[in-house]
């Protein structure tokens, strides 16, 4: 991922960023109020060697120091000098346990050992300090008397420990600034799993990852779709408006065999706007003074007869069945050459339907009378309705909700329409982040200006004065 994405998935997940941050920090602390303080005290022992005549016998002694007094650094913690403190300041606590409060350095480059006590009391920590540099004196003296002869090495305490006034720990500060730290750290790297384990499609750049297949346009979700579905109709000047005319555009150089332009389109799943995209493109292509015939294929859940306001009980269904002829059942939509072919009746059998011999009479018979049909068809991974139109189609366009399709259900479905042959013309994504129709373009250039003569009711009024004077050309075959 590029810098870029990590913003994104900044400013996508800032809030359980925060919120995880703050739970770090409060752990932090609550850590730290539960931790009862402990006080520190140092002494400073001196570890030097009888002293020589001459200059060499003061250089090998301080050799000889240098070399020892790491040993008496670790005798400190021994147990047969914090016996001795244990019995000076009547300790009930076993050697071994005192040496963990009990730490003994020495200082880089000198003799100087410093011994440091730990304790919840701050006197007793001063204590254990001063009598255990007491203790090591002795002790030392013991080790290096051989043979009756005195000890060469004598320790001299040079600073006594003294009395804490502040504890050591907890360090509450750095506490929770490491509390900070690691629950930034973790709120990060659960919003970047998050992202690499979520595999929907949320962008167009998301979309030219999972797909080789060109991207016809991209149409912003508008909460208020659901209410107003023929956008080109009744918003033209909207951003999502222009896209589906951006779509129509894209749609146009898009090359097919035997110059037909007949496009199925579909989608992977239910409610990703297939059937919107449907109807807005055949408006658009219409507007651009097209004949153009929009064929509602979906006879398992037919939406088109809603969306535009037309009669839908007879339709697709009952030509193929052979209950009403075509010219009878397409209907003209508003005041540009937009025909229409609802879904009719449900039938026990739409996969059979739309891929008998009566589907294909019918499309040949449209196909010339038509510049552009489009036929809106069930979704692809459900249901086989889409694979079997897509054979008689010269490309299928793939609709792919942002933010629900995902990677592994657009791949199916692509591998679903190559298996059976068919032309895959490209994907649009719906609902793709952005103010749908409040971010508009509104330069007032007449977008759609014939589709402002009247509401959808008053469309559906004139396609229903005219149904007897304008019939399909498909009529006179």
């Amino acid at each position: 991922m590029e810098l870029t994405d990590y913003l994104r998935i900044i400013r996508k997940n800032w809030i359980a960023i925060i919120v995880i941050t703050f739970l770090g920090i409060g752990a932090a602390l609550t850590y730290s109020l539960l931790q009862t303080p402990q006080y520190s005290a140092t002494t400073r022992v001196f570890v030097s060697t009888q002293a020589g005549d001459t200059s060499a016998e003061l250089a090998q002694g301080n050799t000889y120091t240098l070399s020892r007094v790491k040993t008496y650094a670790e005798m400190a913690t021994s147990e047969r000098v914090l016996d001795g403190v244990v019995d000076a300041l009547d300790l009930d606590v076993e050697p071994y346990d005192l040496a963990r409060q009990v730490a003994a350095t020495t200082v880089a480059d000198t003799t100087i050992i410093e011994i440091t006590g730990t304790s919840t009391d701050p006197e007793l920590a001063a204590q254990i300090a001063n009598e255990t540099a007491i203790s090591l004196a002795v002790a030392v003296d013991e080790v290096e008397t051989v043979r009756g002869q005195p000890s060469p090495v004598q320790l001299t305490t040079i600073q006594s420990a003294r009395t804490p006034e502040a504890p050591v720990s907890p360090r509450t500060t750095l506490n929770l600034a490491l509390g900070a730290i690691f629950g930034l750290a973790i709120g990060l790297g659960l919003a970047i799993l998050r992202e690499v384990l979520d595999t929907r499609i949320r962008s167009t750049r998301d979309l030219e990852a999972a797909t080789r297949h060109p991207i016809l346009g991209s149409i912003a979700f508008d909460p208020k779709s659901k209410q107003q579905h023929l956008v080109v109709h009744t918003d033209p000047t909207s951003a999502r408006a222009e896209a589906y005319r951006t779509l129509r555009t894209n749609l146009q150089f898009v090359q097919v065999d035997g110059g037909d332009r007949i496009f199925v389109v579909t989608s992977s799943l239910s409610e990703e706007g297939k059937s919107t995209t449907s109807a807005n493109l055949a408006l658009a292509l219409a507007s651009a003074e097209q004949t153009v015939l929009l064929i509602d294929a979906d006879l398992r859940r037919p939406r088109l007869d809603q969306y535009l306001g037309i009669e839908g009980s007879v339709g697709l269904t009952d030509v193929l069945i052979g209950r009403a002829r075509v010219n009878d059942a397409v209907q003209q939509w508003g005041p540009d050459q937009l025909y229409v072919l609802p879904a009719g009746r449900i039938p026990p059998n739409p996969s059979e339907l739309l891929g008998s011999k009566s589907m294909a009479s019918m499309l040949e018979l449209l196909r010339p009378e038509f510049e552009w049909i489009i036929i809106d068809a069930p979704p692809l991974l459900p249901v086989t309705d889409a694979a079997v139109l897509a054979g008689q189609a010269s490309g299928v366009i793939v609709a792919v909700a942002a933010g629900r399709t995902t990677e592994h259900q657009l791949e199916s479905s692509l591998d679903l329409l190559e298996t059976v042959g068919a032309p895959i013309s490209g994907v649009v994504l719906t609902m793709a982040a952005g103010r749908g129709s409040e971010y508009g373009y509104g330069y007032g250039y007449g977008y759609g200006e014939r589709d402002r003569r009247g509401s959808p009711a008053s469309a559906v009024r004139q396609a229903q004065r005219r149904r007897t004077h304008a019939r399909p050309r498909a009529s006179s075959r």
